[in-house]
C-alpha cells in the first residue's frame, strides 16, 4: 500500500463510511483555529507564482504544490523542529487535512529529511516581493487602518556559537587537517609534515582556562595563524600537483575560499588593523556582525529585516544579513505600503533613528502625521498633535516590537 496519498486522488474511492468519516472530519477542521487559517492563505495562486508543479516524470511527490506551502506554514505556525513536525502529521488529521494528504497509520513517515528538502525547494523559487503582493490582495478585504503605517528594524538572529578568533582559526585548521589526510591516502603519498598536534594540545590547554591573559590569547592566536597558513600552502601544492586525480566539489573549493579569507582577516586583526565584512562562521560564510546596541546583547548574528506593519500584518521591506542604516528607507516604508494596499499614508509610527531632516520634510510635505518629537516652536494644535504621537507611539511600541518577541 502506498504510504501517503494526496486526499484528492483517493476521494473517488472511498466507501460510504469512509467518505461520511472523512466529511466530518472535514466539518470539524473548517471550524478548528487550523481550518480558519488555512482559509486564509491563496495556496493556489501562491503556487502558480512560485512556478510548483507536480511532475509527470518519476516518482509522484508526497505533497502537491499547494500542500508543500501549506507544509511550511503549518512548521512556522506551529514551531516544531523537521522531526515532531513529521511524528504530528503522522497521527494528526488535522494536519493532514492542512496539507491536503492522507498518510496510512501503519506506514507512517519517518524520514524528517523531507520537511528541509522542501524548505530548500521553495527558498530558491521563493520571490518575497509577489509573494507579499498575493497575501496583501488576499488579506485586503480583512484589515482596517490601511493609511496608519508602522516601521521599525530587527534581527532575525541564526543560531551559532558566539565567534572568537580562535575558536573561527581552530575550526578552519579542523577542516583542512582533516582534507590534508585525506587527500594523502587516496593519494597514496606521505602526509607533509606540520605541528598540528603540538597546536591542538596547546589550543585544549588554553579552551579548559577559566579566565585568559591577553597574552595568552595573543600567543595562541599566533600559533593558530602561522598553522592554518602552513595548511594552506601545503593543500594548495597538493592541488597543483594531483589536481587531475583529486575530485574538488563545488562545496569544497568554497570552503576553502573562505579559509583563505578567514586567514587574510585574522592577519589584519592581529595586526591591530580594521577589518569590514568580518567572517563569522565558515559554514555559513554569508553572516556578518549587527550592532544592535541592546542591553542585553550589543552585537547579534543574522539577517537584518526591515518592517512594515500593516494592522498587525508584518511585511517585509528590506533584508540583508549586511548590517544597513533603516533610517534612510523610510520612503521606501511608504511606498511599499501604498503599493501594497492602494490607500494613502496619513499617519506613520517609527523609531527615532527614522527621525531625521530628510525624512521630517517628506512627511510635512504629503501632510503625513508621524509619532516624532516635535521640533521647533508648538502649533496651535499642539494638544491634538500630542495625543496623536503618543497613540502612535504606543501602538508602534506594543504592536509592532510586540511581534518580533
Amino acid at each position: 500500500m502506498v504510504k501517503i496519498q494526496k486526499i484528492s486522488e483517493i476521494e473517488p474511492r472511498l466507501g460510504f463510511t469512509e467518505f461520511d468519516m472523512l466529511k466530518k472530519y472535514r466539518q470539524s477542521f473548517a471550524t478548528s483555529e487550523l481550518g480558519r487559517l488555512h482559509a486564509l492563505f491563496p495556496f493556489s495562486e501562491l503556487a502558480r507564482q512560485m512556478h510548483l508543479k507536480s511532475s509527470a516524470l518519476g516518482r509522484k511527490s508526497y505533497f502537491s504544490p499547494e500542500g508543500k506551502i501549506a507544509l511550511m506554514v503549518l512548521k512556522s505556525y506551529t514551531n516544531f523542529s523537521d522531526a515532531q513536525l513529521i511524528e504530528h502529521l503522522n497521527g494528526n488529521i488535522h494536519y493532514q487535512l492542512f496539507c491536503g494528504v492522507q498518510i496510512d497509520p501503519l506506514h507512517p513517515l519517518t524520514n524528517p529529511k523531507i520537511v528541509s528538502a522542501i524548505r530548500q525547494e521553495l527558498a530558491n523559487r521563493l520571490d518575497v516581493e509577489s509573494f507579499q503582493f498575493i497575501l496583501a490582495e488576499h488579506w485586503k478585504p480583512y484589515l482596517e487602518n490601511l493609511h496608519v503605517c508602522m516601521t521599525d528594524a530587527t534581527c532575525y538572529e541564526s543560531h551559532l556559537r558566539f565567534p572568537t578568533d580562535t575558536k573561527l582559526l581552530w575550526e578552519g585548521i579542523v577542516w583542512l587537517h582533516r582534507h590534508l589526510c585525506k587527500h594523502c591516502q587516496t593519494l597514496h603519498i606521505q602526509r607533509p609534515r606540520n605541528k598540528y598536534l603540538d597546536v591542538r594540545r596547546a589550543y585544549l590547554a588554553y579552551s579548559k582556562l577559566r579566565k585568559r591573559r591577553k597574552s595568552q590569547t595573543r600567543m595562541i592566536t599566533r600559533r593558530l595563524l602561522q598553522l592554518l597558513e602552513k595548511l594552506l600552502d601545503q593543500l594548495e601544492q597538493l592541488h597543483s600537483f594531483y589536481r587531475s586525480r583529486l575530485a574538488l566539489s563545488s562545496d569544497y573549493q568554497r570552503r576553502f575560499s573562505v579559509i583563505q579569507t578567514v586567514l587574510e582577516q585574522g592577519k589584519n586583526l592581529f595586526a591591530g588593523k580594521k577589518v569590514s565584512n568580518r567572517i563569522v562562521s565558515i559554514d555559513r560564510h554569508y553572516l556578518r556582525p549587527i550592532i544592535r546596541g541592546k542591553e542585553t546583547k550589543s552585537v547579534e548574528f543574522g539577517a537584518k529585516v526591515n518592517n512594515i506593519q500593516i494592522d498587525g500584518i508584518s511585511l517585509i521591506e528590506h533584508i540583508s544579513f549586511k548590517a544597513f542604516n533603516e533610517g534612510v528607507r523610510l520612503k521606501d516604508c511608504i511606498h511599499l505600503q501604498q503599493q501594497l494596499t492602494g490607500v494613502r499614508v496619513k499617519a506613520l509610527a517609527a523609531d527615532s533613528i527614522y527621525a531625521n531632516n530628510a525624512n521630517r520634510k517628506f512627511c510635512t510635505k504629503y501632510h503625513i502625521s508621524t509619532s516624532f518629537k516635535r521640533k521647533g516652536r508648538a502649533a496651535k494644535d499642539e494638544p491634538l498633535r500630542r495625543i496623536l504621537r503618543s497613540e502612535l507611539s504606543r501602538e508602534r511600541a506594543t504592536r509592532l516590537e510586540g511581534s518580533f518577541g
